[in-house]
């Protein structure tokens, strides 16, 4: 992730980009605007998952700009995990005993490098 890049100036430059205004999207979401408006100056954490889905498919999000807005989600709080990935770690045990012996082994970008490339494959075929 970007170095001091929130989740609620991503919002704001994807919304001003997707030609949104604040309002619109407030509606969408089912909230007022000066809680949007909070959200985007930082003022309140990021709002929970199926909100930023809808802030995802209201600013025409690619699944890589959607997967960057749930990682700065999680930014904003200490020890918190993207929201779209969370059930899915705590429904696997493999995945957490996978996370904790990456964790405990010291596993860096070289070594999830080559787990992606194995899961890649898996996909494929």
């Amino acid at each position: 992730m970007e170095e001091g890049r929130t989740f609620g100036s991503y919002v704001r430059e994807k919304r001003l980009a997707a030609k949104v205004n604040l309002r619109k999207l407030a509606e969408i979401l089912g909230i007022a605007p000066a809680y949007m408006s909070d959200i985007e100056n930082d003022h309140r954490y990021p709002p929970e998952k199926e909100k930023i889905y809808l802030i995802a498919e209201a600013l025409h999000l690619t699944q890589e700009e959607t997967d960057y807005l749930f990682d700065l989600a999680a930014g904003n709080k200490k020890n918190s995990v993207s929201p779209d990935i969370a059930d899915y770690i705590m429904a696997q045990d493999k995945s957490r005993v996978a996370l904790r012996l990456a964790r405990d082994s010291g596993a860096g970008e070289k070594e999830w490098e080559q787990i992606i490339r194995i899961l890649e494959e898996s996909k494929k075929n």
